[in-house]
C-alpha cells in the first residue's frame, strides 16, 4: 500500500531523482531562474524551499544540512551569502512557477521556476513597504503654513 506517499517520482530511481533535484537546485541558486518541465519545477519547489529557509539562519549545522542536500560548495556559499540576505524578511514562498506552454519536441508542459525576490519586473509594480508609527499623543499632521499667492504683474503689450 502507498498511503501518504504523495511526492512525484519523476520516472526515476531515488538516487537519480535526488541527484537531479540537487543539480537543478544548484542551477536555480546560481542563475536565479531556470526553464524545465512543470512536474520537475513543482518537485524542485518542494526540494529547495526548505533549504532556503535553513539558509536564513547561518549556523554550521544548517550549512552542513544544506551541503548534504546540494553537494556543491559554491552553491551553498551563494545561498547563504546572497539569497538568504535577499529573502530574510519573507516568511516563505521563495520561488515562483510560471507556465510557458508546451515543448515543441515532445509536447511536454514547460515552466519557468525563479526566485521571487530576484525578478525586477514583478517587484517594480509594488511600492516599498511603508512603516508607519502611530502615537497616542495626538501629534497628527500639522497644517502647512498658508503661503500667500504669488503676485504677477500684468504686462501691457502696447506700452
Amino acid at each position: 500500500m502507498r498511503h501518504g506517499k504523495k511526492f512525484n517520482h519523476l520516472g526515476r530511481k531515488s538516487a537519480h531523482r535526488k541527484a537531479m533535484l540537487a543539480n537543478m537546485a544548484c542551477s536555480l541558486i546560481e542563475h536565479k531562474r531556470i526553464n524545465t518541465t512543470t512536474a520537475k519545477a513543482k518537485a524542485l519547489k518542494q526540494f529547495v524551499e526548505p533549504l532556503i529557509t535553513k539558509s536564513k539562519e547561518d549556523t554550521t549545522h544548517n550549512r552542513r544540512i544544506v551541503m548534504s542536500r546540494l553537494r556543491q560548495k559554491e552553491a551553498v556559499a551563494e545561498l547563504f551569502r546572497d539569497v538568504a540576505a535577499k529573502v530574510g524578511d519573507r516568511p516563505g514562498g521563495y520561488t515562483r512557477i510560471i507556465k510557458l506552454g508546451n515543448r515543441l519536441g515532445d509536447n511536454a508542459d514547460m515552466a519557468m521556476i525563479e526566485l521571487v525576490d530576484y525578478n525586477e519586473l514583478y517587484n517594480a509594480g509594488k511600492p516599498a513597504k511603508k512603516t508607519t508609527r502611530r502615537s497616542r499623543r495626538g501629534g497628527g499632521k500639522k497644517a502647512a503654513p498658508a503661503v500667500p499667492p504669488v503676485e504677477t504683474k500684468a504686462t501691457n503689450e502696447e506700452e
